[in-house]
């Protein structure tokens, strides 16, 4: 009795003992065969590479020295992302080599890490029982398959391994479930160059890298070039990254440049100045971000360690200001004190621990917001996150890649910006309700308005959207504003106020010559009262930021201040005839079309000149 017990036990220890189904039970997917791309983490699609997970481009081997070239083989930052709606996730994998460091864990080495995503745009770890061999195995058992918003299943994220380079990778599934990939995500990716503190050394996962942490706070594609030991500036690398349409450059190279008898300062300081000058010449407008050495944990009590990262952060510093005086812009740099690591950041005084990978992300993501003019607040309002709250009807992601290529190929006039309010309305591209399709063809579409309209979304929604490009590469005379209602159930007045303010501010940054428009919140049954109240407040906040507000919603209310139920389909959208009155009150608030100056008008102001 006691030996079955101990096997009991054993088995559970290994997390052999959960595991319920078998190979041949599952369904498998292999993601390297997957069209689109789903291997996120590359940067160069169009170009050859020697193995589905390499970092670099066959085309490199030829120029990088052999050991950066072998580095580039490790699949740090590379991650699949897909859907599935179920309780069970196997990932069955092979990699190519060994043990990297021997204060590192295989699991950060050569594990995976799997987070799923939930309706509210947040990221849950999940906990896999591993077995490594020749074959490697994680079972992640037990998952919610979907939350209440849920009807297609989760989007998860598969982390690959950090220091390894991985030969086959499959993930299986119950036989019966769905997996649908999801392609490489449009935006813009940050690009890193950096040392083995970037390429994950001593995380103990891959998801605890700062890098993938940055990723999941910005929810920005990563480009991992962090190459161990030998991230050191080479023009090699260098003039392969402006073949890279990155959203801003990271060149986090000095713990891989501390001055030695074969390296001088003086060369340090050249790498970094002509580093910064081929970015620029060939990149003129995107952030390049300088990072200094963070320092020894061991710092103070070896004098010998500080001074090798003082010298080369001070050659920074002057390499810093002469490129800034030489007129560079868009140049910054994050210096050691704002990285500000702790004494227990470190597991060996050089490679950060999962605490000091938390604290470097922190310091990226303070850095990196400020750059790209992404401020993220206290309150959930003020906090941009996606979201997947409809799926029964339109896919959130796939509604944002449409609205992309339309902004592209037919540039607005106004956009109108909201939630399902706004969506369900009418206009391009098509929504599967339309329940104001007249009146939005009579009025808005005339006036080149572009519905930016999305089912379920809140204002932190709202402010994602904007960060992720919305409002980018066109001019737009006028941007209309009606969003809030669906975070009345979840936030305060004080809050849904100070989410706006940020909203329009974030527009302001990226519109400056649009007129905006906030409208008030639409009365809703058994909410007018408090709606009431709250619009006061947006007036203030209208007056504070110094655009123009509007209340149309007062059209639906009946004298007694309720809603008139006739005008909407559920008390909160309008049906068509509210929809007309809707557009009625906002046609005369609508910038026009510039009516086109005539001949004999231009004649007239020219004798007027004379």
């Amino acid at each position: 009795m006691k030996k079955i017990f101990l096997l009991f036990a054993l088995t559970c220890l290994t997390g052999r003992f959960a595991v319920a189904q078998t190979a041949d039970e599952l369904t498998w997917w292999n993601p390297a065969g997957a069209e689109p791309s789903v291997i996120e983490g590359q940067a160069w699609s169009g170009k050859t590479i020697q193995s589905p997970y390499d970092r670099l481009p066959a085309e490199a081997e030829k120029s990088v020295r052999k050991v950066v070239w072998n580095l580039s083989r490790n699949a740090a930052g590379l991650l699949i992302r897909f859907r599935a709606s179920t309780d069970r996730i196997t990932v069955r994998y092979a990699v190519d080599g060994k043990q990297a460091m021997p204060h590192m864990p295989a699991t950060g080495v050569s594990g995976v890490d799997l987070y799923a995503g939930n309706s509210d745009g947040n990221w849950l770890w999940c906990n896999g029982k591993y077995t490594f061999g020749d074959t490697i195995q994680y079972q992640f058992t037990n998952l919610q398959a979907n939350d209440p918003y849920h009807q297609k299943g989760r989007e998860y994220r598969l982390y690959l391994p950090l220091y390894n380079s991985v030969k086959w990778l499959e993930i299986g599934v119950p036989k019966g479930v769905t997996v649908t990939p999801l392609p490489v995500r449009a935006d813009k990716p940050i690009v890193v160059y950096g040392t083995s503190i970037a390429q994950g050394a001593c995380a103990s996962r891959p998801g605890m890298a700062w890098t993938a942490i940055v990723g999941r706070k910005l929810d920005r594609p990563l480009i991992n070039l962090a190459f161990s030991g030998n991230g050191r500036l080479e023009k090699e690398i260098i003039e392969l990254l402006p073949q890279i349409d990155a959203k801003i450059y990271v060149l986090d190279c000095l713990p891989n440049l501390i001055k030695t008898p074969e390296r001088s300062a003086e060369e340090v300081r050249t790498r970094i100045l002509e580093s910064v000058r081929v970015l620029r010449q060939q990149r003129p407008a995107t952030p390049i971000l300088l990072v200094e050495h963070a320092g020894y944990t061991d710092g103070d009590i070896n004098p010998i360690r500080k001074k090798a990262y003082s010298e080369v952060n001070e050659v920074m510093r002057q390499a810093f200001a002469q490129l800034k005086s030489e007129g560079i812009g868009q140049l910054y740099l994050l210096p050691k004190s704002q990285i500000n690591l702790s004494d227990d950041a470190m597991v060996d005084g050089t490679h950060p621990s999962d605490l000091g990978m938390q604290q470097y992300a922190d310091a990226y993501e303070r850095s990196l917001r400020t750059i790209l003019n992404e401020p993220s607040g206290d309150v959930s309002t003020t906090k941009p996150v996606p979201q997947s709250r409809d799926s029964r009807i339109y896919d959130w992601e796939t509604r944002h890649r449409e609205i992309l290529a339309r902004l592209k190929t037919t540039p607005p006039r106004i956009v109108y910006i909201g939630n399902s309010i706004t969506h369900y309305w009418g206009g391009e591209p098509k929504a599967p309700l339309a329940q104001g399709a007249d009146s939005w063809k009579a009025v808005m579409e005339p006036l080149g308005v572009q519905n930016l309209g999305y089912g379920w979304d809140r204002i932190e929604n709202v402010l994602w959207r904007v960060y992720h490009g919305e409002l980018d590469g066109y001019q737009a005379a006028q941007v209309v504003l009606m969003i809030g209602t669906n975070n009345l159930q979840w936030n305060s007045n004080a809050e849904i106020a100070a989410g706006l303010k940020s909203l329009i501010q974030s527009v302001q940054v990226r519109q400056p010559g649009a007129e905006i428009l906030l409208i008030g919140i639409l009365p809703r049954r058994n909410e007018e009262q408090r709606l009431a109240t709250l619009n006061e407040e947006l007036a203030q906040v209208a007056g504070e930021t110094n655009v123009k507000f509007a209340q149309p919603g007062t059209v639906f209310l009946k004298p007694d201040g309720k809603i008139d139920e006739s005008l909407f389909t559920d008390g909160l959208h309008p049906n068509a005839e509210g929809y007309r009155r809707l557009a009625a009150q906002l046609q005369p608030l609508l910038k026009k079309t510039p009516e086109p100056v005539s001949k004999t008008r231009k004649g007239d102001a020219a004798k007027r000149v004379k």
